[in-house]
This record gives structure tokens, sequence and C-alpha cells, in this order.
């Protein structure tokens, strides 16, 4: 399932493997990312929305805008360029900033050198396509779950991954600005900090609701009015929207598809149900008639039991429309792009097996990928492509 690149002959330098004098372990490596297993080819684009009715609640002085990018089944590929997973400025600020919460993670990496597997600006596939919206973990940027993005795009979906700036280690704009973590605190220590993160996920996932709709009835949203790849707005389908989001960005999709009657059904990855002072999220306080699954990691729920309380509250209100998962001998970003990036870098010698169980788990990418990769779609599959 994976690609063979340097990192596995660098592992074997390092091991010894009967060299003599073997080098020092490099400061980066070639990551590569688990290509798609669905039938169809992958395209890429980016758009830049604008929101200027709203602050920007990081940036007052400003209004707010956001980055997203959508992958969408392709109808050709040929020709056009392979999308890095991030740009190099994006991959240069998240190295700077990401080693300080996560000093597991190399400090010298080179980010912007992974590759995706989705061809930027292809023509869209014909027909109409589902859409699922994407929101990412506090920190992360919106392209570090490409892999589930490509899985459900190589099979027929058209994803909207968003970024929320002023939240990611790392987001650029079509005019080379860059922008990295600027929340003025911890949010997971302060619970006015909590929430205003949660809002501003469920207002950025309004707006770009929004602008997929506008899209969809044949608008062009990007700010610059960029030109779209061929046939983009002509393949969304509004009549069928799920939403997946992870960490906090699974707490902010659980609560979108609450208050927005246009999504659904949604996927929760390891997000909390309530606030840090314990009140619960509203979806979790009353209940949905809508499909939502709960999807966790078994040594990230066993360290952190806040999940159960707000899991069972949930449960209980809507035993009928809630579902549950557990991938065993796995942590939290095991449901990310780092499932397979950690174990790589720990062959490599740039992270070590403490670091990796932290990140993913002991748990083979092998089996942690396809798993995943399978129960979202099963569930998308189900609520999102037939909806109801």
């Amino acid at each position: 399932m994976f690609r063979r690149t340097s990192v596995f002959f660098a592992a074997l330098l390092i091991a010894g493997g009967g060299v003599a004098g073997a080098a020092e372990p490099p400061v980066s490596v070639p990551l590569s990312l688990p290509a798609p297993s669905g039938p169809g080819q992958v395209g890429a684009t980016t758009l830049h929305l604008v929101d200027g009715a709203r602050k920007d609640p990081w940036r007052p002085d400003a209004v707010r805008e956001l980055m997203a990018t959508v992958f969408y089944p392709a109808r050709s590929v040929r020709g056009y360029p392979v999308m890095p997973q991030l740009t190099a400025k994006e991959g240069k600020l998240f190295g700077e900033t990401a080693v300080i919460p996560h000093p597991e993670l190399p400090p010298k990496e080179d980010w912007a050198a992974t590759m995706t597997h989705s061809r930027l600006g292809a023509p869209v596939a014909g027909g109409r396509h589902p859409v699922v919206l994407y929101t990412p973990g506090l920190g992360d940027p919106r392209t570090f779950n490409s892999g589930l993005a490509e899985e459900l795009a190589s099979r027929g979906y058209v994803v909207v991954a968003m970024d929320h700036p002023g939240e990611t280690f790392a987001v650029e704009f079509p005019d080379g600005r860059t922008r990295g973590f600027q929340i003025p605190g911890d949010p997971g220590r302060t619970p006015e900090l909590y929430r205003k993160v949660i809002e501003t996920r469920l207002a950025d996932a309004r707006f770009v609701l929004g602008r997929v709709l506008a899209l969809a009835a044949g608008q062009n949203p990007d700010a610059e009015r960029r030109p779209l790849p061929n046939g983009l707005g002509r393949a969304l389908d509004p009549r069928r929207i799920g939403i997946v989001g992870h960490s906090a960005g699974g707490a902010a999709a659980s609560e979108a598809m609450h208050e927005n009657p246009a999504i659904d059904a949604a996927i929760n990855l390891e997000g909390y149900l309530d606030y840090i002072e314990g009140d619960l999220l509203p979806i979790a306080a009353e209940g949905t008639r809508r499909p939502l699954l709960l999807f966790g990691t078994e040594d990230y729920q066993k360290e952190y039991p806040r999940f159960g309380r707000t899991w069972r509250a949930m449960l209980a209100k809507s035993p009928c429309r809630v579902s549950e998962s557990t991938l065993g001998d796995a942590s939290h970003w095991a449901l990310t792009d780092f499932a397979s990036m950690a174990p790589q870098l720990q062959a490599a010698g740039l992270m070590t097996a403490q670091g990796r169980n932290a990140f993913v788990g002991a748990i083979d990418p092998a089996v942690s990928v396809p798993t995943v990769r399978a129960r979202v779609v099963a569930f998308v599959d189900r609520y999102v492509r037939r909806s109801f």
C-alpha cells in the first residue's frame, strides 16, 4: 500500500545493517502519503475566501479570510502538476512552530517536500458529486488529512478542507502572506479561549458552506476570482452534504451539523463534546436526529477520560442516530496523515518510539490507514451519498 522511499533505506543505515561507519541520521527525509484506493483520479484546487461581514477573532483589525483546498474526482490528470501537501512557505513556518507544542517532531524536517496524489487544476469528472467539508484539529493545517480527502475524492466525493487562520501553525494566502498560530494563550486550559475557538470554527464552517452552495449555483467564490478547474461548480451536489472534523474540528463538525439542516451527517474524529468548564455542546445536551459517528483511539481515550463522559452523554441522548468506533492500539493523530508519517520518521531515526506512540500509537499504518478510511467511507456512503 505504501510507496517505497529513501526513508526506508535511511533506516537500514541507521540500524547498522552491517555497514561500517554508518552516517549520522539525516536531518530530513522525504515522507510519502498512502495512495487512495478508490477507482477514480483526484484533482485539487485552492480557494481564498473572504468574509467581509466578519472581523477576524484573532486579528480584530482585519476581516476574516480563509483558505480551503477542494479535492474532487478528476476526468483526467495528464499534464497537471502534483500538489504538495504544504507550500514552501507553509512548510517552513510549520517546521518552526509545530515543534514547540510537539517536541517529538524533528526540528529540521522539510515539510514542504511531501507530495499528495492530487493534480492541481485537473478537469472535474462529470456528474453531480456529494460534498464533504473537513475541519482540522487545533494547529493542524487543512491538508494534514489529505489521505482521507483523496480517498473520498477517488470514490466520487468533493471534499472541501478549510483552514482556521490564527488557529493553525501555517497557512499561506495567494499574495504570499503567511499566518501562524496566534491564539493568545492555551485554549485547553482557558475556558473563554476554548469557547472562542469553537465559536470561530462554527462561524467558519457556516461561511464555507455558504461559499460551497454559491459555487454549486455557478458562482466563483474565490476572492481574486482565480480560474476554477473546468466543471467544478457543476460537480457539487448541494442536496448531499456531510462534514468531518478531527479533534477540535470534530467538536465543531458535530455542532455544525446540529445547527445547519443542510448537513446530512457528521463524523467526529476524537473531539470533545463539551466546553472546558463541563457544559455540554448543544448537540450532546439536546441530541440529534441526524447520523453522527464518534470515532476515537484507544490510547488517547484512556489518557483523557473526558471523552467517555461527553460521548456517553451524546449516545444516551440519541442512541438510534449516533454510532461509536474505536481504533485499537492507536493514539490521537492516527486519525490524520501522521498515521503513516510518524512511523516513517521513526524508521529514519528522526522520531523516537515514545514520540511515535504519543502521536499515533504502536499500530501499524498498514492497519490504521485502511481501517480509518474504510470506516469513514462506509459511513458517508450510507448517510451522505444516498442521503435520506
